[in-house]
């Protein structure tokens, strides 16, 4: 029987547009490109010349700081550019997919007879170590230093957020696959929402989180379970379709970065999901799916934590949502606030859509006012359920006070885990950022 846990602090947002669980085929133009950025903390040295052949699972970069750690090709075919942007730095490599797919062969492997170093050395081998992420700094895993345990999180409760489920469903051999062997690694913990089929998985330790978003957050789980102190490290799958990734290669001895994405939002015609690569261009995914007319907002992955993209943008690594929004920089409100707004959503009730009942609403990426002071008004506290005073832990990065951003628990969090407070937030900080910032320094200050 899975551990339950209640969480009341949080925010679920209901927007218009989810996906319906039906999937649409698509035909790829045979472009993709792996980026660098999608892997945090990882500073790439290209190891592929323009021009090269590649197979599927062939490394196109590595860490240069954990050279062991490679990044594989999604797609057999051939290099045909190394972009980059200032100062040299590498913005994606792009590979021209064959038509007859390619794969290097790893061999399959029985994972009860692995240890904990072999299932690493398989997966640095393979290309794909490089997306478990640990904390503390919320990057791309140290294959040199063991954690002291390893969290998955197989509830997405973002807004509009891909079910997994539905993606896991035919590969329940491959995700069992994939939690044994992390399991001979170190204690495995499986984070799954209400009514989940996520119990039934063996070698792991089931919780079951109860409450609003951000509770699928693996940042929040780990606080819950067994928090992260100075000195220690946990690997942390935010992602849950990595652990697939881990799976297939293992049961097949080929690399298959094969995700399902949710196309969804209140812009697009049909939401639903679709069959993608990592890497795949998103021309392929958004041709013909929403009004090309329209002022919107692509966001590689979900409203709170996505990044704007272009259809000419790539598959983010660990983007289980393409999501179109209007942008609202075509918007024209007569009288402005001082309408009762029916139609807009607010956690407070200066608007008056609280009189209408829990309804999914249509919204833009205003940001609806300017930077300002910050007012200690405790509304992060509502939507982080986590044992760490936000407000402060933010001020202690702003001023730059290290002792104290320890003290408040900095080792225990990601930029994602404030992704709600920076939506609730009065004072229009940019939290994450600020956050991301904290720990870039914070980690070059323990180097």
């Amino acid at each position: 029987m899975a551990n339950v846990i209640k969480l009341h602090k949080g925010l679920d947002i209901h927007l218009q547009g989810k996906a319906e669980e039906k999937l649409i085929q698509l035909k790829s133009n045979g472009q993709y490109a792996l980026v660098p950025d999608d892997f945090e903390g990882v500073t790439p040295k290209v190891v592929v010349k323009e021009g090269d052949i590649v197979k599927a699972g062939d490394a196109l970069f590595v860490n240069k700081q954990y050279p062991e750690v490679r990044f594989a090709s999604p797609v057999s075919g051939k290099v045909c550019e190394v972009v980059r942007g200032e100062r040299r730095k590498v913005l994606c490599v792009k590979v021209q997919a064959d038509a007859e797919q390619q794969f290097v062969d790893y061999g399959p492997k029985d994972v009860a007879t692995l240890d904990g170093r072999q299932v690493i050395e398989a997966l640095l081998e393979a290309g794909i170590f490089g997306y478990i992420n640990q904390l503390p700094y919320a990057v791309s895993a140290n294959p040199s230093v063991l954690p002291k345990a390893i969290f998955v999180s197989a509830l997405r409760d973002k807004p509009l957020a891909g079910n997994f489920e539905f993606e896991v469903k035919d590969e329940e051999k491959n995700f069992q696959t994939g939690l044994t062997a992390l399991s001979k690694i170190a204690k495995t913990y499986l984070g799954c929402g209400v009514h989940s089929s996520f119990e039934n998985y063996k070698d792991v330790q089931t919780t079951i989180f109860d409450g609003p978003c951000p509770a699928g957050n693996v940042g929040v789980q780990v606080n819950h379970l067994d928090p992260v102190n100075k000195g220690e490290v946990v690997w942390t799958i935010g992602d849950p379709t990595v652990v697939l990734f881990i799976g297939r290669l293992l049961n097949t001895g080929k690399v298959d970065l094969r995700r399902r994405v949710a196309l969804c939002g209140s812009e697009v015609k049909a939401p639903a999901y679709a069959d993608m690569l990592v890497g795949e261009e998103l021309s392929t995914l958004l041709s013909n799916s929403y009004d090309a007319d329209r002022h919107v907002r692509i966001i590689n992955g979900n409203v709170l934590t996505g990044r704007p993209t272009t259809k000419d943008g790539f598959l983010g690594a660990h983007t289980s949502e393409i999501t179109i929004i209007p942008e609202g920089d075509d918007a024209d409100e007569m009288l402005g606030w001082i309408l009762p707004r029916l139609k807009q959503f607010s956690v407070s009730r200066s608007y008056f859509s609280w009189l209408c009942g829990k309804k999914d609403y249509a919204l833009d990426a205003r940001v609806k006012g300017g930077e300002r002071h910050m007012i200690m008004s405790g509304e992060y506290d509502k939507v982080l359920p986590m044992d760490i005073y936000g407000e402060y832990l933010i001020k202690a990065i702003i001023t730059g006070d290290i002792d104290r951003q320890e003290a408040l628990g900095i080792y225990e969090v990601s930029p994602e885990d404030f992704a709600l407070a920076e939506f609730v937030d009065s004072s229009k900080l940019e939290l994450q950022r600020i956050v991301r910032e904290g720990l870039n320094i914070l980690r070059k200050e323990n180097a």
